[in-house]
C-alpha cells in the first residue's frame, strides 16, 4: 500500500473517475475541475485577446483571409444572429448568461468522462468570454455593452472565438450524449 494521495473533492457524482459507474465519491474530481476551468480560461484568454486586436486593428478596415473568411469588426447587441440587437434586451441576455455558467458549474459535477468536461469547458469559456464583453467592454452600462464580433465568413452571422466555444462545445455535448455508455 502507497501513501494517500492528495484529498479529492467529491463532486457528488456516481461514476468513478474513468467514468465507469461506481458508488461514492468521484477519484480524480479536482482533476475534472482543472480540466474543465483550464479549458474555459484557454477560451477566455483567447477570445478576450483576439478582441482586443480586433478593435485595435479593424475599425474602418476588412482583412480578407482566404476564400469567403474574413476579418470584420462588427458590435453585436443581441444574443446569438443579432436575435434581440435593438430591443433593449442586452441586460436581459447577460442575466441569463450567469445563469447558463451557474448551470455548467453545476452539472459539471456530475460529468463523467474527459470529453464531456472539455465540452463543459468550452462552452463555458464561450459564455464567459461573452460575458465580459457585456460587462466591462464599453461604457454602455454593466450587461448593456454588445459583444465584439470579427470572424466574418460571408455566408453565416459574423462570430467570435467565444461564438466558436459555445457552438463547438455543445456539439461534443450531443456526442457524448449520443455515444454508448461503455459496459
Amino acid at each position: 500500500m502507497g501513501e494517500p494521495g492528495p484529498p479529492e473533492i467529491d463532486g457528488g457524482s456516481p461514476a468513478g473517475d474513468d467514468g465507469q459507474p461506481g458508488d461514492g465519491p468521484v477519484p480524480g474530481t479536482s482533476r475534472r475541475w482543472v480540466l474543465l476551468l483550464g479549458v474555459a480560461a484557454v477560451v477566455v484568454v483567447l477570445d478576450q485577446l483576439t478582441k482586443s486586436w480586433a478593435v485595435a486593428e479593424l475599425p474602418g478596415r476588412t482583412i480578407d483571409v482566404v476564400w469567403t473568411l474574413r476579418f470584420r469588426l462588427a458590435y453585436n447587441r443581441g444574443a446569438s444572429f443579432s436575435l434581440g440587437g435593438d430591443g433593449g434586451w442586452g441586460p436581459v441576455i447577460g442575466v441569463v448568461a450567469i445563469l447558463v455558467v451557474l448551470v455548467l458549474l453545476w452539472q459539471s459535477r456530475s460529468m463523467a468522462n474527459r470529453l464531456g468536461t472539455v465540452a463543459l469547458g468550452l462552452v463555458l469559456g464561450g459564455a464567459v468570454g461573452n460575458l465580459l464583453d457585456r460587462a466591462l467592454r464599453g461604457d454602455d452600462g454593466f450587461l448593456q455593452n454588445p459583444v465584439v464580433d470579427f470572424i466574418d465568413v460571408q455566408w453565416w452571422p459574423v462570430f467570435n472565438v467565444a461564438d466558436m466555444g459555445v457552438v463547438i462545445g455543445g456539439l461534443l455535448l450531443l456526442v457524448v450524449a449520443l455515444l454508448p455508455e461503455r459496459a
